[in-house]
């Protein structure tokens, strides 16, 4: 099964579009399919779970807090990807995932935290 993501109410859309346009086979969810408005993040994080999804968000105050206590409520999350800054180059953001997309080591970010932007 390849990695699959779900994008955070926070994250740009336009990283989700843009991604999508460079590599259509990447099965990337916006948070609008998701349904996320309303949620807060354990809910969202349970979600993503729930599908096999990495969250992207670009939450850096709430999200490791909640992906923490995520984890030691007995959660096992796909992992957090932190698109930290916002300003980050949508190019430069766009190619990482799509080399970890490419990669396909799931495991990698089992219960993670990464900000690889």
């Amino acid at each position: 099964m390849s990695i699959r993501f779900q994008a955070d109410n926070d994250l740009k859309r336009i990283i989700v579009d843009a991604t999508l346009r460079r590599e259509p086979r990447i099965d990337f969810q916006t948070a609008r399919a998701a349904r996320l408005d309303g949620l807060d993040d354990e809910a969202v994080l349970r979600l993503a779970t729930s599908q096999s999804r990495i969250l992207l968000s670009h939450e850096k105050r709430t999200m490791p807090k909640a992906l923490a206590w995520f984890v030691a409520s007995g959660g096992t999350s796909p992992g957090v990807l932190l698109v930290i800054p916002q300003s980050a180059p949508i190019r430069d953001v766009v190619e990482t995932l799509i080399l970890i997309w490419a990669d396909d080591r799931q495991n990698e970010w089992q219960n993670l935290i990464k900000i690889p932007f």
